[in-house]
């Protein structure tokens, strides 16, 4: 209940602020109009009153008395006594004219002057109504913007404000804040994925080494064959650990930008990576070909290591014998392409989440833990590079990282804060 008077109260003060600006604009609108109106009309009254005193009640003949006083600064000017060439009677008949006229002339403006303020205040009450109103007009769509900011939580960020109004800034808020809980909600989404299937990756070798351990040592028998079998599957699987670990810290560590930049030579990167695996590639019976053209961009050395690794290491383990791999740097950036099974066009784009694979992970030696491509993506991005891939037609993928920052640029990549 208090939150519910606080937001109120807070709604309400700028509801009343507005209502002041508004309302305050338009009595000042309506009391200049009043004042001008005034102004204009007592100009020209007194010799209006003048000339219809004079022609209702003529004196000495004729539509238009001599007597008429043609301005109030005229009559103030005129002496009460008898002009030249008039007699006594046309000297009163001058007196009474301008009595008459004067009288008339205050009368008129009090009356003019007491309605106009009860028109004005009456004017008031409306406008400051009517600015009371505009105001909550104006403002609903910040409440309800309010109410479902406050309303929101990790187990409703599907709501949506859905503004009704017209084109303009307070829609295009709205829509922007939408726009915002759309990618909070990817986020989110992708943040509790990646801790369920992070939990289930780490939680499934230390089972297995558990279970090593309570059902294969508690034979006192135990011959040393089978023990050096244990020792190797429990070395397996705590590499497998550490390598999922490690991984994981890797990843943790692209996402929060780059420590170290300077210029890099991605092509020579490239080939001492190429050159590191080629042991690996002749174990599966892959062909690693290059073709590097001299490529210096900004950025971070291990890191780019990393992500030629992972880009290059996929491509060989997810090959078949006999296949090849292909690795080009130029000035679009890097591209890795390899044969092997084909992949489904729908799936591609779920290859550069966490933990996803093409096939279901078996815990067998040599096996990775998902991370490689999401890792790629995430260098990519702390570079303000990105990475995409395409499924080729023969089989295998193709994977380019575009983007980079040439060395010496100005524009500033990705930054540990």
């Amino acid at each position: 209940m208090s939150r519910f008077r606080l937001r109120l109260w807070r709604l309400s003060s700028e509801r009343a602020r507005l209502t002041s600006l508004y309302g305050g604009l338009l009595v000042l609108a309506g009391g200049v109009l009043i004042a001008l109106v005034y102004s204009l009309v007592r100009s020209g009254l007194y010799s209006t009153i003048s000339l219809a005193v004079t022609t209702a009640v003529p004196i000495g003949g004729g539509p238009r008395s001599p007597y008429a006083l043609p301005t109030r600064q005229f009559a103030e000017a005129q002496p009460a006594l008898p002009l030249q060439g008039q007699t006594f009677d046309a000297a009163k008949a001058h007196a009474a004219t301008k009595m008459i006229t004067t009288a008339a002339e205050s009368a008129a403006l009090s009356k003019l002057l007491t309605v106009s303020l009860i028109s004005l205040a009456v004017f008031a009450v409306l406008s400051v109504a009517l600015a009371w109103w505009m105001a909550g007009r104006v403002l609903r769509p910040v409440g309800v913007i309010t109410s479902t900011a406050r309303r929101l939580s990790g187990e409703n960020l599907h709501e949506r404000i859905k503004l009704k109004a017209p084109p303009g800034e307070l829609k295009q808020l709205a829509d922007t804040f939408d726009t915002m809980l759309d990618r909070i909600e990817q986020l989110v989404s992708a943040q509790q994925r990646f801790v369920a299937n992070a939990a289930h990756e780490l939680r499934t070798p230390l089972a297995v080494q558990r279970a090593a351990a309570e059902i294969g040592l508690a034979d006192p028998d135990l011959d040393p064959e089978r023990l050096a079998r244990l020792r190797g599957k429990l070395i397996d699987v705590a590499d497998d650990s550490e390598k999922l670990i490690d991984g994981l810290l890797l990843l943790s560590a692209s996402d929060q930008g780059l420590e170290r930049v300077g210029p890099i030579a991605l092509d020579a990167t490239a080939a001492s990576v190429a050159t590191a695996l080629a042991d690996q590639a002749g174990e599966h019976g892959v062909t690693v070909g290059t073709e590097l053209r001299p490529l210096t961009v900004q950025g971070e050395a291990v890191l780019l290591g990393h992500l030629v690794h992972n880009l290059v290491s996929n491509a060989i383990r997810y090959n078949h014998p006999g296949g090849q791999v292909r690795v080009r740097v130029g000035a679009d950036g890097l591209e890795v392409v390899n044969t092997g099974p084909e992949v489904p066009a729908a799936e591609v784009p779920e290859l550069f989440e966490p933990f996803r694979r093409m096939q279901a992970r078996r815990h067998g030696p040599g096996e990775g833990a998902g991370l490689g491509l999401s890792i790629v993506a995430s260098i990519a991005r702390a570079h303000g590079a990105v990475a995409t891939a395409a499924a080729n037609p023969g089989g295998g993928l193709t994977v380019r990282v575009a983007g980079f920052q040439p060395a010496g640029s100005r524009k500033p990549v990705s930054q540990r804060s």
